[in-house]
């Protein structure tokens, strides 16, 4: 069954196509990791210019960009697995023995 999926998947190119949008999101994940602790830091200072508090606010956190780290860990590894799975190891072709020779001697 897995076969003839791995074949379905090669053959019309929705594989590579799902590959490339797996790739996208990959990589977008990656750029996340590194705009969402801005992105909550700014958020921060927003609000504290709106409600002032007594203690001051804290610079960049990384812990925020865990959840990112993850996401793109999780699809890095599912994009290299299925990869992998479809394009490194070439399926085998279906070929039919040939003819035999009638001129050969047996």
């Amino acid at each position: 069954m897995f076969k003839r999926l791995k074949r379905a998947l090669v053959e019309s190119y929705v594989g590579a196509i799902a590959l490339g949008y797996l790739l996208a999101q990959v990589i977008l994940h990656f750029v996340e990791i590194f705009a969402f602790p801005v992105a909550v830091w700014v958020e921060r200072n927003y609000y504290q210019s709106i409600v002032p508090r007594t203690t001051p606010s804290a610079g960049l956190s990384f812990q925020d960009a865990l959840p990112e780290l993850e996401r793109f860990l999780i699809l890095l590894l599912v994009w290299y697995l299925l990869l992998r799975w479809l394009y490194f190891k070439p399926f085998k072709k279906e070929t039919c023995p040939p003819p035999p020779n009638p001129e050969q001697p047996v």
